[in-house]
């Protein structure tokens, strides 16, 4: 009687592992379904989610009815070689008036921050002034180098309409170190390396101007529709 048992017992506990093994596959199949659908669902509300964040941005730094192209499509990726921190490459945005150039944006990077590095975006005009920076990211340390974000100090704002040519690249440094720039009490490696990372890209953007504005966008590929 045991001996004519275990065949059964092996196939029963065969058909299981069968069952269990079918079970897995049938919930991976609908987790990645879910997780595809999901993906469809939500793309173009992420895709403009980010479009306003950009809109937002561009606002702070340049005024909206100065252009009337979709600046979020009318992009390049760039790399500058003065910028070896941008291993991912940094996107400049044209801002066009009926098809007249008016300036272009610029995220860049400076990498040494006090706690790491500081994403910025640099805005300028197709006459070359700078028409102002705004702090996208930070790790620096509250109450001290926070202070380079609008809405703790103006700080920032000393890059507001600076015109082409009225400082010198030795003014381009804060006072403490012989320039033109304010640094912040306390905390002098945060805008120092600000005020040298801006400088770097803004140089970029006055040698590659022409080529900035002319050549066709690439950066429509990686957006949604």
């Amino acid at each position: 009687m045991t001996m004519e048992k275990q065949p059964n017992q092996k196939a029963s506990l065969l058909a299981a592992m069968n069952r269990n093994a079918l079970t897995l596959a049938t919930f991976a199949f609908v987790s990645v379904g879910l997780i595809a659908i999901t993906h469809h669902l939500t793309k173009n509300k992420i895709a403009k989610e980010i479009e306003l964040s950009l809109l937002k941005q561009l606002a702070i730094v340049a005024e909206p009815t100065s252009y009337n192209n979709d600046v979020y499509k009318d992009c390049l990726m760039v790399t500058d070689i003065n910028q070896p921190e941008a291993t991912t490459g940094q996107k400049v945005y044209r801002l066009r008036q009926n098809n007249s150039n008016v300036g272009l944006m610029i995220t860049a990077t400076a990498p040494n921050g006090y706690s790491g590095r500081i994403d910025f975006a640099l805005a300028v005009s197709a006459n070359g002034s700078i028409l102002g920076v705004n702090v996208l990211k930070h790790q620096e340390t509250p109450g001290l180098g926070d202070k380079i974000e609008r809405n703790k100090s103006d700080w920032i704002k000393q890059f507001n309409n600076l015109p082409k040519g009225q400082f010198t690249n030795v003014d381009w440094q804060v006072k403490k170190d012989g320039g033109k720039f304010d640094a912040l009490t306390g905390a002098t490696v945060t805008p120092r390396a600000i005020v040298s990372a801006v400088k770097r890209s803004y140089d970029f953007v006055l040698k590659n101007q022409l080529e900035l504005f002319e050549k066709p966008s690439d950066c429509d590929a990686n957006l949604v529709e």
